[in-house]
């Protein structure tokens, strides 16, 4: 009777180490909180980075940042690190490159760049003794977006195309580390499907019924494509945004010119909801952060039918 007893346990026990050991482990999606944005943007735009300038300890830092994120995130360098270095003049000035491999045999050789700008003018007029321009609006959540983007598609594991994800440095000396990427990748003669940019996400507009806009909205189908996944209008037009030509303003254009394919930048703010564009005031408190949590969560799910798609859907426009 002990030894049928003591069988049976032995049974039970083989038997749960085996269903233990074939059960496939479940990936937890990634959500944003509003806590965890308002946390990045924080980090990025105190003053003890300085108004991350180009060649400072203050940018330095701020790359440092995104790095350890992109490693959090599961992404891998792209080039042999994760810094793309390039000459601002005499300074040494570098974008933070991180790489998520496609995994479908076919489309992994097309890629996605999702990317911001990290870098901001430095110092500013002085307003009641403050002079560094902090830079929280422009971009300090532009490039919390990307990091917040770079989670949660890190936390897929299976995206059929092969995403770049990409913070660029001296956008604000002439879009110089968006120029030297968009070329290095050019000369390496990469398939790019799309170039998504964000650029100052901090703030919502008023009274208009979407949440943000694209640059260049008539060069291509994307804000159609990205609505059809949203199933609802995420994206609008800024004529504002056509009036000044912001288009060709931020770091999209480098992509647009280099490959000739869709390249926007994804922004809710053409300057009409925002008084502080290159002000020391462009602070972390200036922003709304519910708003932003809720941007980029909308983005994510969006932004991952796109790169999942079968087909390239995003095209451009005849005229």
């Amino acid at each position: 009777m002990k030894k049928i007893i003591l069988l049976s346990a032995v049974l039970l026990v083989v038997s749960a180490c085996k269903t233990k050991v074939s059960k496939p482990e479940t990936q937890k999606d990634y959500t944003l909180t509003t806590q965890e944005v308002t946390n990045m943007v924080s980090i990025l735009a105190s003053d003890d980075l300085q108004g991350r300038d180009v060649g400072t300890a203050g940018i330095a830092e701020a790359a440092n940042y995104v790095e350890t994120n992109f490693k959090s995130a599961g992404l891998k360098p792209y080039f042999n690190s994760f810094r793309d270095v390039f000459q601002v003049g005499d300074l040494e000035a570098f974008n933070v490159v991180g790489f998520l491999e496609g995994q479908d045999e076919k489309l992994k050789n097309e890629f996605v760049v999702i990317g911001a700008h990290y870098d901001h003018i430095g110092q500013s007029k002085t307003v009641a003794n403050d002079s560094i321009a902090n830079g929280a609006n422009d971009n300090a959540a532009g490039t919390a977006g990307v990091i917040a983007l770079a989670k949660y598609f890190g936390a897929k594991k299976a995206n059929k195309r092969s995403v770049l994800f990409v913070t660029f440095s001296a956008e604000e000396k002439g879009l110089l580390g968006s120029k030297h990427i968009a070329k290095r990748l050019k000369e390496a003669d990469i398939d790019l499907y799309t170039m998504i940019n964000l650029e100052m996400i901090g703030v919502p507009f008023k009274d208009r019924d979407y949440q943000a806009f694209i640059t260049g909205f008539e060069k291509s189908n994307l804000a159609e494509v990205i609505n059809k996944h949203a199933g609802s209008k995420l994206i609008g037009a800024s004529d504002v945004a056509k009036k000044y030509g912001l288009f060709k303003r931020s770091d999209n254009y480098a992509f647009f010119t280099e490959f000739n394919v869709p390249s926007h930048t994804i922004s809710s703010c053409d300057l009409t909801n925002f008084d502080y564009y290159h002000h020391v005031d462009d602070e972390v408190d200036k922003l709304d952060y519910t708003f932003m949590t809720s941007l980029i969560n909308n983005l994510g799910p969006v932004l991952e039918k796109v790169v999942n798609a079968s087909e390239k859907e995003i095209i451009l426009n005849e005229n």
